[in-house]
């Protein structure tokens, strides 16, 4: 059905959005876009994006790569108000084709790939709430806005995330999801880039978050290894904590050399490798910085108590 609950007393009902509502979080559409429905949010809701943005916005100069910042500076994206998805589409379309459409939430794979094949960004029209800032299990506008939007307007990423949304597709008739998940995860989600200046995020998932922008780049726990297509495709991820490995590419022109392989023969040979843990460090990876683990390690000791 349309979703059309007031945003602040569906949140305060504590309901789930899109695909993790179940059958109530399908709405009419069948690519599940909905009207962002601009004119609803509430002062409390722009207020939670505006201490969200601003608190990010003084912490990412020196962590965040060149390419964040410009798109950043390009869009009308700003403190007091949680963007209007019309006015980034107008931006993004005449820079690199791009569009922003509102979803409900989570979306099936078939139709995120469908999307995203299309040039079309699903972002949830939702914003957490205020006691949620630091984490939050579904993403909101602020992750999918803040921390994907302005990397869209780098044209590298553009075409990158356009060919992952068509391998998405092709992926999903040969039933290797699981592989190239792990693709985005690691890269879109939780990359990091080699700069003159030292390592810099791009990953949406590291720049909306106010804890993980500062563990991914400072904390001596995490390891940090080059990116490698095939070593990456067997690693794990961690969906509800930090990451235990991130892995670092040269430059954003690296992602787009990924879209003209052919991964028909690299799902084959990995039906031959070893699934691999996400804290895992092999003879063959290039280490930029090993991680003492401990993090990571004080958590698991933790949950023994």
């Amino acid at each position: 059905m349309q979703i059309t609950m007031d945003l602040a007393a569906e949140a305060a009902a504590g309901a789930r959005h899109g695909l993790a509502a179940g059958e109530a979080g399908r709405p009419e559409r069948a690519d599940w876009t909905i009207d962002q429905g601009w004119e609803r949010y509430t002062a409390q809701e722009h207020a939670v994006w505006k201490t969200l943005y601003e608190r990010q916005m003084k912490l990412l100069p020196g962590r965040a790569c060149d390419e964040f910042v410009q798109g950043m500076r390009a869009l009308p994206i700003g403190a007091d108000r949680i963007p209007d998805f019309r006015r980034l589409s107008e931006v993004l379309m005449r820079r690199t084709g791009w569009q922003v459409v509102a979803v409900p939430g989570l979306v099936p794979d078939e139709v995120f790939f469908e999307h995203l094949a299309h040039r079309r960004f699903p972002a949830g029209h939702f914003i957490r709430q205020p006691q949620e800032l630091d984490y939050l299990q579904e993403p909101d506008v602020f992750h999918d806005v803040f921390g994907h939007v302005p990397m869209l307007m780098n044209p590298a990423i553009a075409d990158y995330i356009q060919a992952y949304g068509e391998g998405g597709l092709r992926a999903q008739r040969l039933g290797r999801l699981t592989n190239l998940a792990r693709v985005y995860w690691y890269t879109v989600e939780f990359g990091l880039l080699r700069q003159r200046e030292g390592l810099r995020l791009y990953g949406a998932g590291i720049a909306s978050s106010y804890t993980e922008s500062v563990f991914a780049l400072d904390s001596a726990s995490p390891n940090r290894l080059r990116f490698d297509l095939e070593r990456v495709m067997r690693t794990r991820y961690r969906i509800d904590d930090f990451q235990e490995s991130y892995f670092v590419i040269d430059d954003l022109d690296q992602l787009l050399e990924l879209s003209r392989i052919d991964f028909a023969p690299l799902y084959a040979r990995l039906d031959q490798a070893p699934e691999l843990e996400p804290g895992d460090v092999l003879p063959g990876d290039t280490v930029l910085h090993r991680g003492d683990g401990t993090y990571h390690a004080g958590r698991a000791k933790g949950a023994l108590k």
